[in-house]
């Protein structure tokens, strides 16, 4: 009875991994993720963000939320803030989880709906990340394509930048989330990620630009749009005009 068991439960394990497998071969591999992050961020080469310009972690889901790739723009898991692997996969799967084919939202437009009074006041409390699945494995295999995360689906709802869908060929096929600096340059690195992978042909949003872009339009604590995000304090908002991501 326990190898019927032991045999049942392997053979779903591989099913389940094949079936996110499947789902992650529209979305970019580890390496083409590494290579798309690490020419974001100007500690590993990249032009500024606005903000610390610190190293950075970023994680790609499927549109089911399985994990498919874990990284890091530094040289080992610790130049980078540690807290920020598992932040980068919540951004992610909020990003997934709340947008759609005709409509995407970052992380960064969700800020202001969640605050008290606002129309998605507790959304943030919703979708809890599965704390298994962000601390399992080995801290050595954090950030490489063997990430302990990577096949399994990390759920969490995170409220500012850094998160944003991915659209092929007119659909929706996951997010990325970027975490490691303040939130307004996670939002800025993330935009530069998804247009070097070419998967940022949004159909709709609720930016001026009628895309995901942050919108810095809080006044007094107030967001006239409704999708607005607070200021960093640093460059960020200036490197988002230029590369069109907010305004």
């Amino acid at each position: 009875m326990l190898t019927l068991f032991t045999a049942t439960a392997l053979s779903a394990g591989v099913a389940m991994s094949a079936a996110a497998n499947a789902a992650c071969s529209d979305l970019p591999s580890h390496d083409a993720l590494t290579k798309a992050l690490q020419g974001a961020v100007k500690a590993s080469g990249g032009p500024s963000n606005g903000g610390l310009d610190l190293n950075m972690w970023a994680t790609v889901v499927d549109k089911d939320g399985t994990v498919c790739a874990v990284t890091y723009s530094g040289k080992e898991y610790t130049d980078q803030w540690l807290g920020s692997r598992v932040i980068s996969a919540q951004k992610a799967n909020t990003a997934n989880a709340f947008s759609l084919d005709g409509l995407a939202l970052s992380t960064a437009n969700i800020y202001s709906p969640v605050q008290p009074g606002g129309s998605l006041f507790g959304l943030q409390e919703s979708n809890p990340v599965d704390t298994a699945v962000a601390y399992a494995g080995k801290a050595s295999k954090f950030g490489t394509e063997h990430d302990p995360m990577v096949d399994h689906r990390i759920g969490g709802v995170n409220v500012f930048g850094g998160g944003l869908a991915l659209y092929k060929d007119g659909k929706k096929v996951g997010a990325v989330g970027v975490s490691g600096d303040t939130s307004c340059a996670d939002h800025n690195i993330a935009w530069r990620v998804r247009g070097t992978l070419d998967l940022g042909k949004v159909p709709a949003g609720v930016s001026p630009n009628k895309d995901d872009g942050v919108i810095y339009d809080i006044t007094d604590g107030k967001s006239a749009s409704g999708f607005g995000h607070p200021a960093c304090g640093g460059k960020e908002i200036d490197v988002a005009k230029e590369i069109k991501a907010g305004s």
